[in-house]
């Protein structure tokens, strides 16, 4: 798979097609118009060349040149400054400083539920989709405040989100009907260009197969 526009680069994603912390680094590329190309990764089965990137052999990496970044949310940030325009995060400092912390927030909340749910044992997996449907219950009123999430500008922490919704029916996750902010928030994600290019084969199949 590879992500075209008309900036030229070199860089090279290392990539798993069903991996939501890929899936949110590839919204990026796409929402900017980055020329990247994505190497599907098997991480049962590592590529050597990727244990030559990253001594963790986890994905999402990210090859520019001679820098190594591994770790999807500085992978994000390094290409909302390598490429400022469109700015996914805001230019003041306080501002962005707060998107970092609705960011580390959604990873801390609803990514670790969601890793719990995707590879816990049956009591666990129970827990985490109650929790994680509790807690973005509890949160639709922030939804259901600004167009996008506590901003009216289109951010990181909306790149962050959205491959999670995504995944919600997969994951066994059925918002009431309480949580409307939060399925609208999410169409208007998932009808975004930049979304739809970033979507695999496999990730089109979750919502097929659930």
């Amino acid at each position: 798979m590879s992500l075209s526009a008309s900036k030229r680069s070199v860089m090279i994603l290392y990539s798993d097609s069903k991996c939501p912390y890929c899936h949110r680094v590839r919204m990026v590329l796409a929402e900017k118009g980055i020329a990247c190309d994505v190497v599907d990764v098997d991480v049962a089965n590592l590529r050597d060349e990727l244990m030559d990137f990253n001594p963790y052999g986890t994905v999402p990496t990210l090859v520019d040149r001679d820098l190594r970044l591994y770790e999807s949310r500085i992978i994000m940030e390094y290409l909302d400054e390598r490429f400022p325009h469109p700015p996914l995060l805001p230019v003041d400092p306080v501002s962005r400083a707060s998107a970092r912390l609705y960011m580390y927030r959604v990873d801390r909340d609803w990514y670790k539920l969601a890793d719990l749910i995707d590879k816990g044992t049956a009591p666990e997996v129970a827990r985490g989709r109650k929790e994680l449907r509790e807690s973005l219950l509890a949160t639709a009123p922030v939804f259901a405040a600004k167009p996008y999430f506590m901003s009216d500008e289109f951010s990181l922490v909306d790149c962050s989100i959205a491959p999670l919704l995504w995944r919600l029916p997969a994951l066994g996750v059925e918002l009431p009907v309480q949580a409307r902010a939060v399925h609208e928030y999410a169409t208007r994600l998932f009808e975004r260009e930049g979304f739809r290019a970033s979507l695999t084969e496999d990730e089109r199949d979750m919502r097929e197969a659930a």
